[in-house]
């Protein structure tokens, strides 16, 4: 990638945003340039990463599984491990961190799943600033715990309440603030997406799981499975290993319900090249070139983009995009729970799905790798919804008749 923020011969990323965001980029882009460089900068996000974090995160054999399906070894990066239960905080920690060398006083933010507005909201705390956070409607519902959480901490979350009502109305609630308030405020973007620097500067925050993962194995692994929304947790795991082309790498899609159109947010093989939310990339569109409906089950996998890195590896075939899809997905979610006690994110799961059958094709004596990236306390309502919908329902009406409203 040059520095101008493109990535490959088509120039995916960019920063297509309005005149008045320019500068405000610019800036970024100039202070995280001279920040990540800087000894005594990273020596207090490494800091913060062991003492405040608990990284390093572990990597472990998930031997029953392995067992019970045959054929390779399975290894899980638990990074449901890290504080507030998700990868981003990796990159919530360290643009918090660029935003306070800034002199900024506000944070806002956009999510889905709601752990990237958790890691968000924890920051904030953590660093002292003011906090906002958007989130769509439908996701405000199904990510309630996350949702309680943040407003704990102290941020104010905003609930999109126009079109789908998922992530992408999110972002685009994020963005019209920051159009508003750039002067004070950083925007914490939660992926590898968005106006340059954001795409490579999470890119660099998050490829930490990879350099662990390296070290915690010992060698380099046949393959590496993520989930890709965005792609923060997938570059994450993959970026030690791009230039090592023995190692498979491979981006689990949300397949959703079906491949109709609307029913999945799977962007290949149908997604177009476009520009939109600040970057260029590919992007599920209509007929007309708007945003197309999406649907996961997994809030966090609910996008109608991909960040601009992963799309030119996904043109120059380095990595391979497959999809899952929610029946797939919330049976991984149990099998997992079921032979390792580890209830992974739905999001997750798509990656975990993906393994499963991988494993089975594979020989004994090769590793894959799985990126967990978060942890499924999130989705209790989901889960509850589809595992044990009587008495989730008699549950919660037992619930209400308690309260005193």
């Amino acid at each position: 990638m040059s520095e101008s923020g493109f990535f490959g011969a088509n120039k995916y990323g960019g920063r297509y945003v309005p005149e008045m965001l320019q500068g405000e980029l610019a800036s970024l882009a100039k202070a995280y340039d001279q920040l990540k460089n800087d000894l005594a900068f990273q020596a207090e996000l490494e800091q913060l990463h062991t003492n405040y974090n608990s990284r390093p995160t572990p990597l472990v054999l998930a031997k029953n599984l392995s067992e019970s399906i045959g054929g390779a070894q399975i290894y899980l990066k638990n990074e449901g491990l890290n504080h507030t239960g998700a990868h981003k905080i990796n990159h919530c920690l360290g643009q918090a961190l660029v935003a306070k060398k800034m002199g900024k006083k506000r944070l806002i933010a956009e999510t889905g799943a709601g752990q990237h507005g958790l890691a968000t909201a924890t920051v904030a705390a953590k660093f002292g600033l003011e906090c906002t956070v958007y989130m769509g409607e439908i996701d405000v519902a199904r990510q309630q715990p996350n949702v309680i959480l943040m407003e704990l901490l102290g941020a104010k979350v905003v609930p999109i309440t126009h079109g789908s009502k998922t992530l992408k109305d999110a972002v685009s609630g994020a963005i019209r603030d920051w159009l508003q308030n750039s002067d004070d405020t950083h925007y914490v973007i939660g992926s590898c997406l968005g106006p340059d620097p954001y795409p490579r500067m999470n890119r660099d925050f998050q490829a930490i799981i990879g350099r662990e993962i390296r070290q915690q194995l010992g060698k380099n692994p046949d393959c590496i499975i993520a989930c890709v929304g965005g792609g923060s947790n997938a570059l994450g795991a993959f970026t030690a290993f791009l230039n090592q082309h023995a190692v498979k790498l491979i981006g689990v899609e949300a397949g959703g319900k079906s491949p109709a159109n609307g029913q999945h947010a799977a962007r290949f093989p149908d997604a177009k090249i476009g520009i939109m939310e600040g970057y260029k990339s590919y992007f599920l569109q209509d007929e007309d070139g708007n945003s197309a409906l999406t649907h996961s089950v997994a809030a966090g996998l609910d996008y109608i983009g991909i960040g601009p890195e992963l799309a030119e590896l996904h043109d120059s075939g380095r990595v391979e995009f497959v999809r899952a899809s929610d029946k797939e997905s919330l049976k991984a979610v149990e099998l997992l729970a079921k032979t390792e006690g580890i209830i992974p994110a739905l999001e997750s799961a798509h990656a975990v799905a993906e393994a499963v059958k991988r494993a089975k094709i594979m020989k004994s004596e090769d590793a894959i790798v799985v990126n967990v990236s978060g942890r499924g306390d999130k989705d209790i309502f989901t889960l509850a919804r589809h595992f044990s919908p009587k008495d989730f329902k008699a549950f919660l009406q037992r619930e209400l008749a308690s309260y005193d409203i």
